[in-house]
């Protein structure tokens, strides 16, 4: 038989393990073609080369970000390949199989679950060597009505051949993001989450992992992303597999989902001690801070023991750490919203994200949809419109939040702006976002592109036309953001200098003869009135800049804010100094 699985993913960087699984498992007995697409790419283009192939079986994996997408292919698929047995897989059709069945006739079979050892079985099936009635973990019609069998009983993680050897993947893993997982399996019960369905934690052997992850790193891996549902779990393995990464890494980067409040403090001491800054990423869940929510879903979190670890980890200053919010979930009203996102906010993380709840299928929440009045997308993502203490009015606000936090925090080229803006100039960060997007979509900026230079001058005509106080301040603020934004000197910027050209030339000429007035690091650097003038910007402002940097208090007294970028290593080099000195001079 010729076989093909395939997938399309959001991106083409990233990469799908399910596949490779299913590769591994039926060889040799069955020799398996993989094709990745994205969701971007042109239905007609991925029929075409699936068509190419002459395949006699093909199998999806299936998710909520591709199921719309792959409907599409299998349909034109089966038009144009009629014989051709599609079979289908993966969470997003492994609950509800009937409903699946119905909804897309063209495919043949739906696999259940875990489906290494039932695609093969499947296979022996289809090919003659043993009889399709009898097999488990799949769902079929017989005389057009559909017939789901029970799921096949979990694998022993042992005896999974490798997925991350293929010759065909080892000279992709520099360019693409290579995703592992050291376990399957959760030992939490989150209503909201699909892995609350499956029972119990197993592991791949310790040891067969080490040898795994080293064949990446030493094959140019670049990013390795872990898809355990709590990496952390299990403490020795965590810290076994730490040690590991940190005496092997060779710059690889490692992403894991860590819950927060039970990683131990000897894993977090040893991180701080030895971990490279960087290397390891944290994905963190922390999804509510309201207590009666993650009680409704089940969702047990020490908030206490949450905020030590994130500020532990981030006062170590080793691990980026990226924070889950989630919008939408029961009993969590705006007011109550609002204050989640407060709390988290206050951790200062790398990464926020204010994602929405999606009703996956298979879920405790879903199933309780009517209880709660949920009204929520009929199609995946499955996004909630609205529930009865959250309207969808409230939605379409809380979604301006989101923007804004992704543009003006997320993408950190504002930081000193925004914290000050946040802890000063309004009521609290959740406010701050809010007023923004209002003001953002009010415009109707959302409708048109921008490039740096707008968010800045976006933000600016915001906080001018709502008459934010101290404007020299965070006016000030924004243009040092902006001047350590760069790594080379910008060619322009979004405001009028404060000096004058003369003006300019004369403080250059001064630093140039005596570069210590600057600081004594500066007058290293040598640099001549020339290279003064095409390797720095120089802007005053009203405040102590230094101060503030150093302590958060502002005090009005004139200063240099000079920034150099040096061309042998680009990196922006902030100077400051008090304007009276060097006017004295």
């Amino acid at each position: 038989m010729n076989i093909t699985v395939a997938t399309l993913n959001a991106k083409y960087i990233h990469t799908c393990l399910a596949l490779r699984y299913l590769k591994a498992y039926a060889e040799p007995e069955y020799s398996v073609r993989m094709a990745e697409y994205t969701i971007k790419d042109p239905t007609i283009y991925i029929v075409t080369d699936l068509y190419e192939q002459k395949p006699d079986v093909v199998g999806f994996s299936c998710y909520i970000w591709n199921i719309e997408e792959t409907i599409k292919v299998v349909q034109a698929l089966k038009k144009v390949l009629p014989q051709v047995t599609i079979l289908l897989g993966g969470p997003e059709v492994s609950f509800d199989v009937e409903h699946w069945l119905q909804r897309i006739p063209e495919a043949d079979y739906i696999i259940i679950g875990e489906g290494e050892q039932t695609f093969k079985e499947l296979l022996r099936g289809l090919d003659g060597k043993r009889d399709l009635a009898s097999l488990t973990g799949i769902g079929y019609r017989v005389q057009g009505e559909p017939m789901v069998k029970p799921p096949t009983s979990k694998l022993d993680l042992s005896t999974i051949p490798s997925p991350y050897r293929f010759p065909e993947d080892v000279a992709q893993l520099p360019q693409r993001i290579t995703y592992v997982e050291t376990s399957r399996g959760c030992p939490f019960s989150c209503q909201f989450c699909l892995s609350s369905t499956e029972v119990g934690v197993r592991y791949f052997p310790l040891e067969m992992m080490k040898e795994e992850l080293l064949f990446l790193i030493q094959n140019g891996a670049r990013t390795i992303k872990f898809l355990d549902r709590t990496f952390n779990i299990n403490r020795d393995y965590a810290m076994e597999m730490f040690k590991f990464l940190v005496e092997n890494h060779q710059g690889c980067i490692f992403q894991f989902e860590i819950t927060a409040d039970i990683l131990r403090p000897e894993i977090i001491d040893y991180l701080t001690e030895n971990a490279p800054p960087g290397i390891f990423r944290f994905e963190i869940g922390v999804q509510s801070t309201n207590e009666r929510t993650n009680e409704l879903v089940q969702r047990r979190q020490n908030f206490a023991k949450l905020t030590n670890t994130v500020m532990r980890i981030k006062e170590s200053g080793r691990v980026v750490q990226h924070l889950d919010l989630i919008a939408g979930l029961p009993e969590e009203d705006y007011a109550s919203l609002r204050k989640t996102f407060n709390d988290v906010f206050a951790f200062e993380p790398e990464e926020l994200q204010l994602g929405f709840l999606k009703m996956l299928r298979g879920t405790g929440l879903r199933n309780q949809a009517e209880q709660y009045g949920y009204r929520y997308m009929e199609h995946a993502p499955y996004e909630m419109l609205e529930n009865d203490i959250l309207s969808f009015g409230d939605v379409v606000r809380i979604k301006r939040v989101e923007e804004m936090l992704e543009k003006y925090w997320n993408l950190h080229f504002m930081d000193t702006t925004i914290l000050y803006l946040t802890q000063v100039e309004f009521p609290s960060p959740f406010d701050f976002f809010q007023e923004l997007g209002d003001y953002w979509e009010a415009n109707g900026w959302g409708r048109i592109g921008h490039q740096l230079e707008d968010l800045y001058q976006r933000l600016e005509q915001f906080l001018m036309t709502r008459k934010t106080q101290h404007p020299e301040v965070w006016h000030g603020l924004m243009k040092y953001d902006y001047f350590i934004h760069y790594k080379q000197k910008p060619r322009k910027t979004w405001w009028e200098f404060s000096m004058s050209k003369g003006e300019q030339s004369a403080l250059l000429q001064l630093l140039a003869d005596k570069p210590a007035l600057l600081s004594p690091e500066f007058a290293q650097y040598q640099l001549t009135e020339e290279q003064l003038h095409k390797h720095t910007m120089v802007e005053r402002l009203p405040f102590n800049l230094a101060k503030y940097l150093e302590s958060g208090q502002v005090e009005m007294a004139p200063t240099l804010l000079l920034v150099y970028y040096d061309p042998k290593n680009p990196q922006a080099r902030p100077f400051i100094q008090n304007m009276l000195m060097l006017v004295t001079e």
